[in-house]
């Protein structure tokens, strides 16, 4: 990829002024939002620094050492860029090792099976588990040929809708196929588009049902299984899977400031996920999400641009399996989250973005739409009602708005916890897009004459 052909540049007409405050004049900040803006897209900083950490620590899963140098790493970068009250805050965390794994199919063919064991699962004996293999197009499925899956391993062979829709099935497969007495569950990997590239993420057991060994295949595989059970002829297979899940560990959350030149005791955050999986370089999700939100601080500090409140950058521990990083933060500063203006979250991939999604208040909801107008340029200016969040949505129950941005996301799902997911994926004009939408928008609402309402 040629970073230097990619870079966008932004004129500087940015049309009629905009910046609300409830009670107040408007504000005009068209020039900062232009400088922002100009300066985003306009570098390859940020960009340069994702790859950096990619390359550098490949998956930053949690509990592993990957992970724990890579927080060292943006610790020290954060003290070389300026941030102020730079510092890790300690999260418990648990810990699943995946260890070797593998799926060979032994009839009617001999192949060894693309595979990735589910975060969470149990392992299987030593010598792997043996059986037939039960495809099923979902639960409904499953429960008119429960007879049939007694003692053997149940695919769940289910396409791809939407994500929150299709997940389900990772997430509670291994619990309907253990009811109906099987020894093992396997699912096509949730996304719609696969090169042999099956998909890992979090699964879940049920108390009284008998925890079995959950794992995924790719699309291909899992379509091919069906055909040949379609055709009649008997499928076998054997898995192996050494995963365990050991003692709760020690992460932290990665935090950063500017502090505020009025009300610095009021925070605006600026956030993504600093864990990913396992596999791949965790480039997509959420490591370009982190880069984003740090690198549109970054460039406030570059430019001398110092709003009223103070703008905390925050990356997550621990997103991926448990969500500690958000939950312990929303505990630490319990009694600081009524100062805690707004929380963004980049956590959808760094592609073109479109917009925010905002869960706040009607009269916020009206500021934030103001503001967004700043982002129209860049085609980045549409807020809808509702925010996608995570680890923000933990800060919800202390009264914070909170908001996520938006972006294309046709393609995300390609990627999404697999071993494609690295740097290659991504553009830099659309990663740089998403650092100005990031960079206008906190910057303005820490900079307003008035707190955006609750």
């Amino acid at each position: 990829m040629n970073w230097k052909r990619t870079l966008l540049f932004i004129p500087l007409g940015f049309g009629v002024a905009y910046g609300f405050a409830a009670g107040s004049e408007p504000v005009d900040y068209r020039p900062e939002a232009q400088r922002l803006t100009q300066a985003a897209t306009n570098s390859l900083f940020g960009f340069s620094r994702l790859a950096t950490m990619c390359d550098t620590f490949g998956p930053r899963f949690t509990g592993s050492k990957n992970l724990e140098e890579a927080i060292d790493w943006c610790l020290a970068e954060m003290k070389k860029d300026g941030f102020l009250n730079v510092r890790g805050e300690e999260v418990t965390v648990p810990r699943w090792v995946r260890g070797s794994e593998s799926i060979e199919l032994l009839s009617p063919r001999r192949r060894e099976l693309p595979m990735l064991g589910l975060g969470g699962s149990v392992g299987t004996p030593p010598e792997g588990i043996m059986a037939e293999v039960l495809v099923v197009t979902g639960f409904d499925d499953l429960k008119n040929h429960a007879a049939e899956a007694k003692g053997k391993i149940v695919l769940f062979n289910v396409p791809f809708t939407e994500y929150r829709e299709t997940v389900i099935v990772r997430t509670q497969g291994a619990i309907h196929a253990a009811r109906a007495e099987a020894v093992a569950s396997l699912i096509r990997s949730v996304g719609p588009f696969s090169m042999q590239t099956p998909h890992t993420g979090g699964m879940s057991y049920a108390d009284g049902v008998k925890k079995i060994p959950h794992a995924a295949l790719s699309l291909e595989d899992a379509n091919m299984l069906s055909r040949m059970q379609a055709r009649g002829e008997p499928l076998r297979v054997r898995l192996k899977m050494e995963a365990r899940t050991l003692a709760d560990g020690i992460s932290h959350n990665v935090v950063a400031e500017i502090p505020g030149t009025e009300k610095p005791e009021e925070i605006v955050i600026v956030s993504g996920h600093i864990d990913s999986w396992d596999v791949g370089q965790g480039a997509m999700d959420d490591g370009g999400g982190c880069l984003a939100a740090w690198e549109a601080a970054r460039l406030m500090l570059k430019l001398g641009l110092r709003p009223k409140r103070t703008v905390r950058v925050v990356l997550w521990t621990n997103e991926e399996n448990g969500l500690r990083g958000a939950t312990s933060y929303a505990k630490r500063h319990e009694a600081a989250l009524a100062k805690h203006t707004l929380a963004i979250e980049s956590d959808a991939g760094v592609f073109r973005p479109t917009g925010f999604g905002f869960l706040g208040s009607g009269r916020g909801m009206e500021i934030i739409r103001g503001v967004a107008k700043l982002l129209d340029p860049i085609g980045s200016g549409s807020i809808a009602k509702g925010c996608r969040g995570a680890d923000v949505l933990k800060l919800v129950r202390g009264g914070v708005p909170v908001m996520h941005l938006e972006v294309e996301r046709e393609k995300y799902f390609w990627f999404h916890h697999t071993d494609a997911d690295t740097i290659d994926k991504l553009d830099p004009a659309e990663f740089n897009r998403c650092v100005a939408a990031m960079a206008v928008m906190a910057y303005v609402i820490a900079d307003l004459p008035e707190t955006l309402p609750r």
